[in-house]
């Protein structure tokens, strides 16, 4: 029992560092070969973890020969436009200028209903509002709409709103976030008393505590178990 524990562990950190390593891609952006190799790497270290009489080795090193197939072919990706095409192929426009590409759609058995779906998931509910449809690499749908049906933006109104950057979580679950509370440039004796203006006493009470790019903080507490 304690062999099967002990060889499960290590397969399973394995597997994690190798996703790791490979990078931070949901599975839907995934190219086609990270896919395969995601998909060959669970299985490889399933199979060891199983059965017993299989050794431990047999199921590392395929698992490192993927890992480093996966890194050469993402590296080719990246360094050659030719490379690229070879392995993770070429967008391909769905509709142009309004109209359908039949030709392209069959070519990528790609139906309407299909295209329709994910139009509507994008939020356009009317072909007639699209101007292009592409089909990425990786499956999914990029839309550009017509001109005007596109989000009025503070540009067109001829506005210019305030800068407003990302806000820093110094707070989550009752740990403060010292590293981001200086790079905020707050210190901990500000925090403390921001939070008693909101009534919170104690950092442990706060759920969650972030300062936006104007110095402003949100706080909201932790519920009260009864």
């Amino acid at each position: 029992m304690l062999v099967i524990f002990t060889r499960a562990l290590i397969l399973y950190f394995l597997v994690v560092i190798v996703m790791r390593i490979m990078g931070k891609q949901q599975i839907g952006e995934l190219q086609p070969y990270e896919l395969v190799v995601a998909v060959m790497i669970a299985d490889l270290g399933a199979v060891p973890m199983q059965n017993t009489g299989i050794p431990l080795l047999a199921g590392i090193i395929p698992i490192l020969t993927l890992l480093i197939s996966q890194l050469a072919l993402s590296y080719i990706s990246m360094k050659s436009i030719r490379g690229r095409e070879l392995i993770c192929g070429t967008p391909t426009i769905l509709i142009e200028k309004g109209r359908l590409l039949e030709a392209q759609m069959r070519k990528e058995r790609y139906n309407i209903n299909d295209l329709l779906e994910a139009l509507r998931n994008q939020g356009y509910y009317n072909i007639a509002d699209v101007e292009y449809a592409i089909l990425e690499t990786n499956g999914t749908l990029s839309v550009i709409p017509k001109v005007e049906k596109r989000p009025v933006t503070p540009q067109d109104l001829n506005l210019n709103p305030p800068y407003e950057g990302l806000p820093l979580p110094v707070v989550i679950d009752g740990t403060v976030d010292f590293k981001t509370l200086k790079a905020a440039n707050k210190d901990f004796a500000w925090l403390k008393g921001q939070l008693k203006a909101f009534g919170i006493s104690d950092v442990s009470e706060v759920l969650l505590a972030s300062i936006d790019s104007s110095g402003n903080l949100f706080v909201q507490a932790k519920e009260v178990i009864k």
